[in-house]
């Protein structure tokens, strides 16, 4: 859905992307962290054909945004860290804005505002002013905006600042359901427990370049990690589970390994049987906890 090809972007004093490349898939939350100033604002200006980089293309839905920024600004739904809203405009007056601006016809609006309205949580505010509305309401607004004309793409600069912990778990759940809905979501954050629950994948900018070379999986709803751990080490742990069909061994040793594998409860079940029955001492199964903040400082440090 989006490719990025050796992306270059200089300021007048600096160069904030040096050559960033990576693909992000269809229908998935990237998540997008670094520390202040790496380049990720920079980066989802170029993604949303704000900016024209020096160097390097930037592809989304097959269009080349330096071609095709227009189009591009069809397909896609762009909410920056700081957003205004017309706080004397009513919800509905707020997003019929939004959706006239997209070139929605004046009879197709309604019907694109209460849509809108629904998938953000807001059908029952309709008439509320903006000002009046919670910080957590008032991003789901802006957010109804940026999605108002169902795009495909949907890039989030900081959407979770400000937000107390109810507000930013009803965000989450907003996301994901905008991933089920079949949009594809670029997450932009340096503070990755803000991230932990909906992102599949973690892109880390450091310096003005993708830390690793390549995007992070954090989790594959249908293959998760699991660990496996031993009471008693065993060298043939790893010869065992590469046998096997359907794992992947991420890591292993002779005590634990980390592996991939379905999600099914039977599979899984007869898994553990078989090392049972192959006299692995099995003390624990269990799905991996590990969460993003470690996969950060691995990618980073490695």
């Amino acid at each position: 859905m989006i490719e990025v090809s050796d992306l270059v972007y200089e300021y007048p004093t600096a160069r904030a992307l040096k050559g960033v490349s990576l693909d992000i898939p269809a229908q998935t939350i990237t998540a997008l962290v670094g520390p202040n100033g790496a380049g990720k604002t920079t980066l989802l200006r170029c993604l949303a054909a704000l900016e024209a980089p020096y160097d390097g293309h930037v592809r989304i839905d097959g269009l080349d945004t330096a071609e095709h920024p227009r189009q591009i600004h069809e397909r896609l739904g762009y909410l920056p860290d700081f957003y205004g809203l017309y706080d004397e405009l009513t919800v509905r007056r707020c997003l019929t804005y939004a959706a006239r601006s997209h070139n929605i016809s004046s009879t197709a609006a309604p019907e694109a505002v209460t849509r809108a309205a629904e998938r953000v949580g807001l059908s029952d505010r309709l008439e509320s002013k903006a000002g009046e509305l919670s910080r957590g309401l008032r991003q789901r607004l802006a957010i109804g905006q940026a999605i108002v004309h169902q795009p495909k793409v949907l890039l989030l600069d900081e959407p979770a600042a400000g937000l107390d912990p109810q507000a930013r778990r009803d965000l989450s759940h907003l996301l994901l359901s905008l991933r089920e809905g079949g949009m594809t979501l670029v997450v932009s954050s340096h503070i990755l427990a803000e991230l932990q629950d909906y992102s599949s994948e973690m892109v880390i900018i450091e310096n003005g370049r993708v830390a690793g070379g390549k995007p992070i999986q954090v989790r594959d709803v249908e293959r998760p990690r699991y660990i496996i751990e031993l009471a008693t080490p065993r060298s043939d742990l790893r010869e065992f589970l590469t046998a096997r069909g359907g794992i992947e061994v991420l890591e292993v040793s002779e005590t634990n390994a980390l592996v991939t594998f379905t999600r099914n409860a039977a599979a899984r079940s007869k898994l553990v049987r078989d090392l049972v029955t192959a006299g692995f001492d099995v003390a624990s199964f269990g799905e991996s906890s590990k969460g993003l903040e470690d996969l950060y400082f691995a990618r980073v440090k490695s």
